[in-house]
């Protein structure tokens, strides 16, 4: 990592130095620190009450009664238990920030007075899940709560629309989509510009972190279903192993990444599943595996997907499968969009936000091979920029020893995730609401 250059970025490091914008910024985060006791009940609230994707139907009452309480107009029930909250502030750009909502199928151990002892259901009807809030979204919620806070507050100072949304099911990838099938563009209207944050287990609270250009993955699973001729283990001559075919499979896999995408374009192909056969003497007459395929550009994303087809099937055929029995290659329709971090805002956001916290306190981040929905809010045929920045959430004293020690930090959806909560909420807020303000910003003539 490296720390973000504010004057070769922006150019106008002096700027931020002057009196009138240091009491500004000094004025904010105040008031963010004193609004610390309201955010730390309601990230406690959000924490202890976690719900699953498309169930988090009291996680969004209690946002749209907050935002309410603050002057938006609200919308509930969108894309399942989504929620829009809208406020109009005169002529300007219209903003949208999201936050997602839901929990994880994860059992606390964090050992946190305010740990989760929920149980709860799934979309699918699984019952008896401990639910955890092990990916943040609990800090997401209350962040975005806090920014609102702060904008309410300055409405003096910004002109234009703010949208926020309440976003359901991102850990299973289908939130966004369901938001927009069920017209959140078109119902409320075309966003200019588009934030979100999500919390880092890798970086200390205190700190922001960002990307420009590809941030995060496309995400696709695969399914390959073999289909062979079994038999008694003991006379493989007469059948068609499946678990031989699957393992040249797998092997020839590797190949896609080494050998048909350029070395520069990053891609992984894992084999994440394998599963067949019953006995030790028994060759099964099927094999199943499971696949993850990561790629940044969609060009790449079509050389992976159409290679394992290839693959698989070819594999088969020098096996002697007949056609009618090739391996069958499914594809998961919803997959996961990569995040493409508009570099123009970026640029713009993260001069406002360097201003506001310290230049010393924003870093550039290599992009991952994760996935992250809000990507789709990009996706539509409108290409509205977006840009999702990353909260350090280490307590700070923690991460220099695991760094000192090489001692590896609970990373996201562990049950031992425990974010240094007012560190990261406070600057989450702060970091917010100046790229907001920046967005939103009035003219002089406005």
């Amino acid at each position: 990592m490296k720390y973000f250059n504010l004057a070769l970025l922006c150019g106008c490091l002096a700027t931020s130095m002057l009196p009138g914008r240091a009491l500004a910024q000094e004025s904010m985060q105040g008031a963010i620190e004193k609004d610390w006791p309201y955010l730390q009940s309601l990230y406690t609230h959000f924490h202890e009450n976690p719900e699953l994707s498309f169930r988090e139907t009291q996680t969004a009452e209690r946002m749209a009664t907050e935002l309410r309480s603050l002057g938006f107009e609200v919308t509930t029930g969108i894309g399942g238990t989504g929620l829009v909250a809208i406020m109009k502030n005169g002529e300007g750009p219209r903003l949208m920030i999201r936050t997602d909502m839901d929990a994880l199928p994860v059992k606390e151990t964090t050992g946190k007075s305010y740990a989760s002892k929920i149980i709860g259901e799934n979309y699918l009807g699984a019952k008896n899940l401990p639910i955890m809030h092990a990916c943040g979204h609990d800090v997401h919620m209350t962040a975005l709560v806090g920014t609102a806070r702060r904008l309410v507050a300055m409405k003096d100072q910004w002109a234009g629309t703010l949208v926020l949304i309440g976003q359901p099911a991102e850990e299973i990838g289908l939130g966004a989509k369901a938001m927009l099938d069920d017209g959140l563009y078109t119902r409320f209207g075309v966003p200019d510009f588009n934030l979100a944050l999500h919390v880092s287990a890798g970086l200390p609270a205190g700190v922001i972190g960002y990307t420009a250009g590809y941030a995060l993955a496309n995400v696709d699973s695969v399914d390959i279903e073999i289909k062979g001729v079994g038999g008694h283990g003991a006379y493989p001559h007469t059948t068609k192993d499946p678990i031989v075919l699957g393992a040249y499979i797998v092997t020839a896999l590797q190949t896609l990444v080494s050998r048909s995408v350029d070395p520069q374009a990053p891609a992984v192909v894992t084999v994440g599943s394998f599963h067949g056969g019953t006995k030790h003497n028994i060759i099964p007459g099927n094999v199943h595996l499971k696949l993850t395929v990561r790629s940044y550009s969609d060009a790449v994303r079509q050389t992976l997907l159409d290679g394992i087809t290839r693959i698989a099937q070819n594999q088969a055929r020098a096996f002697g499968i007949t056609e009618d029995q090739l391996p069958v290659i499914t594809v998961e329709k919803d997959y996961t969009p990569s995040t493409y971090n508009d570099p123009a805002l970026v640029k713009r956001a993260m001069t406002a936000i360097a201003d506001q916290i310290g230049e010393k306190n924003v870093r550039e981040m290599p992009a991952v091979m994760g996935g992250e929905d809000f990507a789709r809010y990009g996706r539509t045929k409108e290409k509205v920029p977006g840009f999702m920045f990353w909260a350090g959430a280490v307590e700070p004293e923690n991460y220099a020893k695991a760094k000192a020690s090489g001692e590896t930090l609970p990373s996201l959806h562990s049950a031992f995730f425990a974010p240094d909560a007012q560190k990261t909420i406070t600057t989450a807020v702060n970091a917010m609401s100046a790229a907001a303000l920046n967005v939103l910003e009035k003219t002089n003539d406005g």
